[in-house]
């Protein structure tokens, strides 16, 4: 039964918004970014300039020229590096992109690069991606794209996608706010395709309230589209226009309150309490609106073309709809003023429609957002272990930190998995701090304190102490079992690298067995294992069988969830390097881009060298001898911040390796000094 929802979110997210009969054809735009033989057009605007529209249709135009296209609507979901490939695997594949017919994860960056037929790909809302790796896998595509590839972005700031190398290179082309505007000729042609109901003000708007109006709206569509409205229920237009004034967001906030104001209550109802909601349909609005027919207002809403937008080209009225963006800002601000005490309710009968639904995300998500702790704690008590055992770190982690600390002591099992989620998100240090301050270690419930116990050593090796780690994992695991199977895994686990560090290859190895035996179904400490395991074949010179086991242990948080685990970066690090020495160095480029930057925040010491020492090298292979320094100095700054000496000495030995490679002896020596400077490992 939750197969079938999940579907449908992706389907919205492939689908650009369906044609309305009032839009103004962009034609000179369109052209523009239809014609442009550049590998990045860039659509950049604040919100309500027509993005989407113009996007929408430069790609109808595209098409109609038989060349392929794809689309997808990014949002904060797709932080999680695994959302957002599978996504991308998904639309790659609607650009003629054959599947592999091997029971392997599609590796839908490489299949565009390799791809040799023309094609479009846009990435619509892209503002919404903050997480440096899906940022860098976007950068890659961009880097890489084949002849005949273009790729198109809309966006309400700057992406981070290196657009200034780009543009000197004359292969961007800016779409921005100046060029989004409406013309006075397409203010007046979207004056002419509202539908109107006879003889209407907006119908006789004369020439020069028309002029009035574009020039105070300085050609902002979502003014110009919320006028319009407005000005059908004025009886003078001459008066509204001169009332009219300024083009900022106030402008939006007034007209969509005209408008509002001008709703039958049924409707006005409606609007203020689904507009939590970041997707709609009858159902959930029903859940939210149990007294009036909300079936039959989305279908009046859609008719009227007012406040909708299909996500997935639902205008039968079988799809998902969602709120034009300023709107629905407004709508939430609007609601925060008129019906404060609503707002927490609200939020729990949606939370209680996804719970009906086994969609625990958005249950989780909507109690959490309605301030209704006690309740996303309680579907947490159902949900966080299959969460955390699945490796879904980042997702606990933002809702643990959205708890109040000490709501969550009430509910002591959830305690250690928040320490993980910390842990495998932010770092050792944070969630030693956060473990030292939580009173786990003093806590009158067993389970947690032999939970709590069993992080130490794993949080000690993160931190490059490994005697310490030693000594208390030895002690931790003497009391096994604990009867907590993810936490007595992750201790055999992070003992058998402990015991390998030392030099006791063979006690690693029955613990890393006995780890495989207590880890049940847990996806994420079956990483942890292969990825050890596969780290034994490569000490051993087994290569093959090494590069094996790191890519069945990167696959296995993916192929149950597709959700990316921060944990999941000690894998792909291991991946990386046996890719790169095997010589594969664009696949290892590739790796790298997804998993350095979680490698930073929560690997190992190993895990940190080696992922910067691989950037490093690569970008030297490739000539780029600033971004090879500029890794190892990333490398070093990070070894300092984090009082890690052998991360410093890491960088200095690849440094002077480098050096070396460049002719210059001297310079290296020194680098070799430094390394070994008694003042660097006297910080330890």
């Amino acid at each position: 039964m939750s197969s079938a929802p999940s579907a449908r979110i992706l389907e919205t997210k492939l689908s650009p918004p369906a044609f309305a009969a009032t839009q103004v054809l962009r034609d000179a735009i369109c052209e523009r970014i239809a014609a442009s033989a550049v590998k990045l057009v860039l659509v950049r605007a604040p919100a309500g300039f027509g993005k989407t529209t113009t996007m929408a249709q430069s790609r109808e135009r595209i098409e109609a020229r038989g060349i392929a296209t794809a689309w997808i609507t990014l949002d904060r979901a797709d932080n999680d590096v695994s959302r957002f490939l599978a996504g991308l695997g998904e639309a790659v594949l609607r650009l003629g992109v054959e599947e592999p017919r091997a029971r392997t994860p599609f590796d839908a960056v490489a299949a565009l690069a390799a791809h040799d037929a023309p094609f479009v790909l846009f990435l619509d809302d892209f503002e919404g991606v903050q997480e440096p790796a899906v940022i860098g896998l976007v950068r890659e595509i961009v880097e890489h794209l084949p002849r005949g590839g273009k790729l198109v972005i809309g966006s309400r700031g700057l992406p981070d996608l290196g657009v200034g190398r780009l543009r000197a290179r004359g292969q961007l082309e800016e779409i921005d706010t100046d060029r989004l505007r409406f013309s006075l000729e397409e203010t007046g042609a979207f004056f002419g395709l509202r539908p109107h109901a006879g003889d209407t003000a907006a119908q006789a708007l004369p020439h020069e309230l028309l002029a009035q109006l574009h020039r105070k709206t300085e050609g902002w569509i979502a003014a110009i589209w919320l006028a319009s409205m407005a000005l059908e229920r004025h009886g003078s237009a001459t008066g509204f226009v001169e009332r009219f004034s300024g083009s900022d967001r106030a402008v939006a906030d007034y007209l969509a309150e005209d408008v509002l104001a001008h709703q039958p209550a049924e409707v006005r109802e409606f609007l203020l309490r689904t507009s939590i909601l970041r997707q709609l349909d009858a159902s959930v609005c029903q859940a939210l609106n149990p007294r009036a027919d909300s079936a039959a207002i989305l279908e009046r809403l859609a008719a009227a073309n007012l406040f909708l937008t299909p996500v997935n080209g639902g205008a039968d009225g079988d799809g998902a709809w969602r709120y034009h963006s300023l709107f629905a800002d407004f709508l939430r601000a609007q609601l925060a003023r008129e019906m404060p005490g609503e707002i927490a309710r609200l939020h729990l009968a949606a939370s209680g429609w996804y719970e009906s639904q086994q969609r625990p995300v958005p249950a989780i998500d909507h109690a959490i957002e309605g301030g209704d702790h006690p309740h996303a704690l309680t579907l947490l008590d159902s949900y966080a272990g299959r969460f955390l055992e699945q490796g879904r770190m980042r997702m606990l982690a933002r809702w643990f930190s959205a708890i109040p600390e000490h709501q969550l002591r009430e509910h002591p099992a959830l305690q250690p998995i928040a320490l993980w989620a910390t842990c495998f998100t932010h770092g050792p240090w944070q969630a030693m701090q956060q473990l030292e301050s939580s009173g786990c270690l003093d806590s009158p419930t067993p389970a947690v304190r032999a939970s709590a116990q069993t992080l130490i050593p794993l949080l000690l090796a993160m931190q490059d102490r490994h005697d310490e780690a030693y000594e208390a994992g030895r002690l931790s695991l003497a009391r096994l079992p604990t009867g907590l199977p993810f936490a007595d895994s992750v201790l055999l686990n992070a003992m058998a690298h402990i015991l390998a560090v030392r030099g006791d290859q063979h006690e690693a190895q029955r613990l890393l067995d006995a780890a495989r035996r207590q880890q049940g179904s847990s996806t994420f400490n079956r990483m942890y294992t292969e990825s050890l395991a596969g780290l034994f074949d490569l000490q051993e010179g087994r290569l093959r069988q090494a590069t094996a086991r790191f890519r069945m242990a990167v696959d296995a948080t993916h192929a149950v969830s597709y959700n990316h685990s921060h944990g999941n970066a000690w894998a792909g690090v291991l991946y990386a390097g046996s890719v790169y020495e095997s010589n594969q160095l664009l696949q290892a480029e590739h790796l790298l881009n997804v998993y350095l930057p979680l490698a930073r925040d929560v690997g190992l010491p190993d895990h940190m060298i080696l992922s910067h020492a691989m950037r490093s090298r690569i970008a030297f292979h490739a000539g780029d001898i600033d971004a090879a320094f500029q890794a190892l100095t990333e490398l070093e700054y990070l070894g300092h911040q984090r009082q890690l000496p052998r991360v410093v000495a890491g960088a200095k030995l690849e440094r002077s390796r480098m050096l070396l490679l460049q002719g210059n002896g001297p310079a290296a020596r020194d680098e070799l000094a430094r390394a070994d400077d008694p003042a660097l490992w006297a910080r330890e």
